[in-house]
């Protein structure tokens, strides 16, 4: 049995950003098994460990040689490779050539009573110690980077200065080149604890000599040592802290050796509205929170530092003292701001600009305004909610000029609800402020009243709408003001329940911006955007499971309202899982009738003409439409699907007891009228065309 060898692959660099690192991390797991198999290099289990300043492979099992490799090719026929006098046609030539074999090598082989010309190429065995400094180059510069970088004179880029190599094959060195570096033996430990150079005697030993030089070697250790941190943390103070997974994510990719500490800060700061302290805390510094059983936010904070765990004390200070400082400036902006009602931060949205050609936010707030109006009355919403939500809409951008929000961004709409509040707003308009960004991103909570929803609908649409009207709407791999997101909020919130027509609404928002005097085409922005909130209703419903089928057959239907194609095509996918085959019946049946109707006849019958079963469809279907029609006022669409189910019994009969094309012309254009009857009651529904395709 041929030995097998463990590779050690490194890349050492300056510290990597953290979320680059992640994805470097999932790339190389592809990476780099891909690249020894394109080479043909047998190999066993590849494991892949990062830290910010190096990515490494270790691949056991490596085979000392490739793959020897023969492969035949069949070719074109012997009559057609070869002319009468056996001399190789073009075709032949070519496919020698193609095959990277000599012509006079080309083989004959009969197949199933034909002969054919065959093709054998040899690929002999290499020596995988010769092949592997060209995969892994291929590997280092396989590695795609959002930004890369060049440094000193060499001409090679990555994502930071790569500073050491260290390949092995057990104690072989494999001599990788890149950026003006050889690959050899020595690696480097932790920047403070242990810099190195360190000796690694062999392959299998690089993570022990990694480890031993104080550094964890993977992100999944990293985190969970973290976590353990954490928890010892919360036990030592009697708090909860809170980890949100991007900024947990970050702080294991910028440590090599974690170390969890706690830190406080002065009691007078919790005077501040907790979200600006812990977006000081979480979004700036990456300190986690720490809140006591009742859930208020607390004085301590975790910090994750990589320095030296003996200087413990020196490394809390220090941030504590940057804490300590973003703090006194929040504290000092709140309390600047607090000194003028909210109200009279409204005046200065004209120093922002929502879009150079749409204005200022101060116009857009104005359009808010106008829109909840329109909105408020779509709902019939009580007066004095009416008020509140034109209120809240007038207020809902002012706190963007406000000193906390421009220094803590993240904060805004939240402390709009603070201020509305200390500015003598109500409750409901305080609520609504802070809620109108949401929802943020699928799955999130939507505002908790038809107020809320109402503004921030408002803001949503006036966005999208005035986008679409200057040509910024969203493209196939563009979407800078994340659109598609605020139009994914906006059917949430009409699949909730929010009582207004989208369609309506577009139209309002596209008369403010007309009424300002931008100058676009109203007709083609409408169906623009009636077409992109159509088509997120389908990708949402596609994602969430619903057949493609049934979306298609709502959609055929014209439907534009996102709640309604939602309720149409969960009633349809229910009806067909409740009642199988009589819906895949009713579906073929519509599919056969609709293929046969006649529109240019019209739905006029002549009941002198019909046999029983006509007649029996007939009454059969005007009764369906009714109930249709009453359904589909009261948006009761499992009772029109229901009263459609009903039809397949007279349908089933006529097409068993009648012959639709009669020679007799009279009575072939009645049935086909009666056909047409049949096929329109389900025009408001589904095409049931498409779904009878899809189900075969």
């Amino acid at each position: 049995m041929p030995s097998l060898h463990t590779l050690a692959f490194e890349i050492g660099t300056e510290e990597i950003p953290a979320f680059d690192l992640h994805r470097a991390t999932q790339q190389m797991e592809k990476l780099v098994p891909e690249a020894l198999d394109a080479m043909r290099i047998p190999h066993g289990d590849v494991a892949i460990y990062t830290t910010p300043r190096r990515l490494i492979a270790m691949v056991a099992e490596v085979a000392e040689t490739t793959e020897a490799l023969e492969e035949t090719f069949r070719g074109p026929s012997a009559k057609i490779a070869f002319d009468a006098e056996g001399n190789p046609t073009k075709a032949a030539s070519g496919f020698a050539r193609g095959k990277g074999v000599e012509v006079d090598a080309l083989e004959r082989r009969e197949e199933n009573g034909v002969e054919y010309v065959f093709a054998t190429r040899k690929i002999e065995a290499r020596e995988v110690a010769e092949l592997l400094p060209g995969v892994l180059e291929s590997v280092i510069e396989g590695i795609a980077w959002p930004k890369s970088c060049r440094w000193g004179t060499t001409s090679e880029y990555f994502s930071r200065p790569v500073r050491w190599l260290v390949a092995l094959l057990d104690e072989r060195v494999i001599p990788v080149t890149f950026a003006g570096l050889t690959a050899g033996n020595l690696t480097r430990g932790h920047r403070f604890l242990s810099p190195g150079p360190h000796v690694v005697p062999t392959a299998g030993d690089l993570l022990r000599v990694v480890e031993a030089a104080h550094v964890v070697t993977s992100e999944q250790a990293r985190e969970q040592a973290i976590r353990a941190g954490v928890a010892e943390a919360e036990r030592e103070c009697g708090a909860r802290a809170e980890l949100p997974e991007k900024t947990l994510l970050e702080v294991t990719n910028l440590c090599e050796q974690p170390c969890v500490l706690v830190g406080t800060f002065d009691e007078e700061f919790l005077q501040v509205p907790e979200e600006i302290i812990v977006d000081a805390m979480l979004m700036h510094q990456r300190y986690f929170p720490l809140y006591d059983e009742a859930g208020k936010l607390t004085n301590h904070f975790i910090v994750v530092s990589n320095g030296d765990p003996e200087h413990a004390a020196t490394i809390i200070d220090g941030n504590e003292r940057v804490v300590r400082a973003r703090l006194s400036d929040a504290k000092f902006f709140y309390e600047e701001d607090l000194k003028r009602p909210l109200e009279a931060y409204v005046e200065r949205l004209d120093e922002v600009v929502f879009q150079e050609t749409l204005g200022t936010m101060r116009a857009k707030a104005e359009r808010i305004v106008a829109l909840a109006r329109h909105l408020a009355a779509d709902a019939a919403l009580a007066p004095s909610d009416a008020t509140d939500a034109r209120r809240a809409a007038l207020l809902a951008k002012a706190d963007l000029v406000t000193n906390a929000v421009v220094e803590f961004t993240s904060v805004q709409g939240v402390m709009g609800s603070y201020y509305a509040a200390a500015s003598g707003e109500n409750d409901q308009v305080a609520r609504a402020i802070a809620d109108h960004y949401r929802p943020r991103f699928s799955g999130d909570e939507p505002p908790a009243s038809e107020v809320g929803k109402i503004v921030a609908m408002a803001d949503k649409l006036d966005t999208i709408c005035g986008l679409f009207a200057v040509g910024q709407g969203p493209t196939g791999s563009s979407d800078p003001f994340a659109l598609r997101r605020s139009a994914i909020g906006i059917v949430a919130m009409l699949e909730a329940g929010l009582p207004v027509s989208l369609t309506a609404a577009i139209d309002a928002s596209l008369d403010t911006y007309a009424e300002a005097g931008i100058d676009f085409d109203a007709q083609a922005v409408r169906a623009e955007v009636i077409d992109f909130f159509v088509t997120r209703t389908k990708v949402n419903l596609r994602d969430g499971g619903c057949a493609p089928d049934a979306v298609e057959a709502v959609l055929a239907c014209g439907v534009e309202e996102p709640a309604q194609i939602i309720a149409r095509v969960r009633a349809l996918e229910a009806a067909r899982t409740d009642a199988p085959d009589t819906f895949e019946d009713l579906a073929t049946a519509y599919a056969r009738a609709n293929n046969l109707r006649d529109e240019a006849l019209g739905t006029q019958v002549d009941e002198a003409l019909m046999a029983e079963a006509e007649r029996a469809l007939a009454a059969a279907t005007d009764e369906a439409a009714t109930q249709v029609d009453a359904a589909l006022a009261s948006d009761d669409y499992a009772a029109a699907l229901a009263a459609l189910a009903a039809l397949r019994a007279p349908i089933d009969a006529f097409f068993e007891d009648v012959l639709i094309m009669d020679e007799d012309i009279a009575l072939r254009e009645n049935r086909l009228r009666l056909l047409n009857r049949f096929v329109a009651v389900f025009a408001h529904v589904a095409d049931f065309g498409k779904m009878a395709k899809g189900a075969k």
